[in-house]
């Protein structure tokens, strides 16, 4: 329960209801959202818009599925305390990375997280297909929306938050991450991961909105095998999966769904 416990941060506002029954004031709750540098050896990489909570699994992602690092291995240490709203990140000894390669501009919207590529040819990263094997049985998939819901305690309380899940091939939910960016809700996801040591290889990442073509490529530099979600995906999401070899689960709402790519890795 602890993977998916309620961490994300609330801000109350005083607003106005309006209803056929009148209006009246009354106190809301909104997803907060701020602003977090993350430098790597002393140059600024990146600024995300993020929700607070969970800001270390939220580094750890982002550099795995941005191509900074291989595995934890790469990484000395992070300090995310020493300054508000600051990632210091810190290479093990030997460990370089490419910044000509992976520069981005310093500013990425909370709604779009490759929106601040310096270049389009840096958007596609090198990562391999991944490889076949794993499957998971619909009527395990099918669980998956429920499962999500109960433990979406930030949308419940905002209604404005981004999902992503972990599930692994029985259907139990391993980690649920929630921001108001649906790409950090996946880091925040693939970075508890990385720091528990569990391969994603073997889980589906299940979201709670859209999946665009940047699901895709995150999924596939954490080496998930299939991805679903409840909404629809892009076209460049479809074409970059079967690429991939990637399963693509869309508009997973029981008892149906469409499957994009990698039908064969759905059991019915």
């Amino acid at each position: 329960m602890q993977a998916y416990a309620d961490s994300c941060h609330f801000m109350n506002f005083t607003i106005t209801r309006y209803s056929p029954d009148g209006h009246a004031e009354l106190s809301d709750q909104v997803a907060d959202e701020e602003p977090l540098q993350i430098t790597v050896d002393g140059f600024p990489v990146a600024v995300v818009m993020r929700t607070p909570g969970d800001d270390l699994d939220l580094v750890r992602g982002f550099l795995l599925t941005e191509g900074f690092i291989s595995s934890l291995r790469d990484v000395s240490r992070i300090d995310e305390e020493q300054k508000k709203n600051h990632a210091l990140v810190f290479l093990a000894d030997g460990v370089e990375f490419d910044r000509a390669k992976l520069s981005r501009n310093l500013f990425s919207a909370s709604s779009c997280g490759i929106c601040g590529k310096a270049s389009i040819d840096s958007i596609r990263q090198q990562h391999p297909p991944v490889g076949d094997g794993f499957m998971i049985l619909a009527e395990t998939l099918l669980t998956f929306p429920d499962q999500l819901r109960q433990a979406q305690t930030a949308f419940r309380r905002t209604g404005g938050i981004h999902a992503a899940a972990l599930f692994n091939a029985s259907g139990e939910l391993l980690v649920l991450r929630e921001d108001v960016g649906r790409h950090n809700a996946i880091d925040k996801a693939v970075g508890w991961a990385a720091g528990k040591g569990i391969d994603c290889s073997e889980v589906v990442l299940q979201v709670s909105g859209r999946v665009s073509f940047e699901v895709m490529q995150k999924a596939l530099a954490a080496s998930i095998p299939i991805v679903s979600a409840i909404s629809a995906p892009s076209s460049l999401a479809v074409e970059f999966a079967r690429e991939s070899n990637q399963g693509l689960v869309g508009f997973l709402r029981p008892p149906s769904f469409n499957v994009y790519s990698g039908a064969g890795r759905i059991q019915v």
